[in-house]
């Protein structure tokens, strides 16, 4: 039996998350999971850790790209062996890849340490480019929405207007409103 992993990083790449699962149902996998988590909280990964634990002997664990379901070899491996030990295989579509034989697992491997490398070197990238820019003073992270609202939140408490209903009003959370108004306290 095909079972299908589907994964995004954001609720935001819903469209990512339906082409994933489009492509895994025209696979014929009978049963597809499914997450919109970020692949570095490996525990948060409910979905994952499901698709594991239903995989029976002679399944194959199928998703679209190497990167939907792990991004470092460590964790890549540590899920072929789980498979392994299943006496199951893990498929991955746009490489045209099967675990079932060693060539492909040699592959994996290799190709596990490459994505690996890719990721970090991004990283790396994305570290200095902040870097530079907080030096160049263009760079100052992402402006506070509730902090601002603070004169608002206050102002419209002392004319008895609810925590919820201020929040509501001011499309800021609840907990704000309330951090705010302890602050004032």
């Amino acid at each position: 039996m095909d079972i299908g992993y589907a994964r995004t990083s954001t609720v935001e790449q819903r469209a990512s998350i339906n082409a994933q699962l489009r492509e895994l149902e025209a696979q014929g996998c009978s049963k597809v999971f499914h997450e919109q988590v970020s692949s570095v909280d490996v525990a948060a990964r409910e979905q994952l850790a499901q698709a594991l634990d239903f995989i029976r002997e002679g399944d194959t664990l199928v998703v679209t790209k190497l990167d939907r379901l792990a991004r470092s070899v460590a964790h890549l491996m540590t899920i072929l062996d789980q498979l392994t030990a299943k006496g199951a295989a893990l498929r991955i579509l746009d490489l045209n890849m099967d675990t079932s034989t060693p060539t492909g697992k040699m592959i994996l491997t290799v190709l596990g340490g490459v994505a690996e490398f890719e990721r970090n070197i991004m990283l790396e990238r994305q570290r200095e480019g902040i870097a530079k820019a907080k030096a160049d003073g263009r760079y100052t992270g992402r402006k506070p929405t509730a902090r601002a609202k603070a004169n608002d939140v206050l102002r419209m408490k002392a004319d008895g207007v609810s925590p919820t209903k201020i929040a509501e009003e001011l499309g800021i959370g609840r907990a704000s409103v309330y951090r705010i108004l302890k602050a004032e306290a």
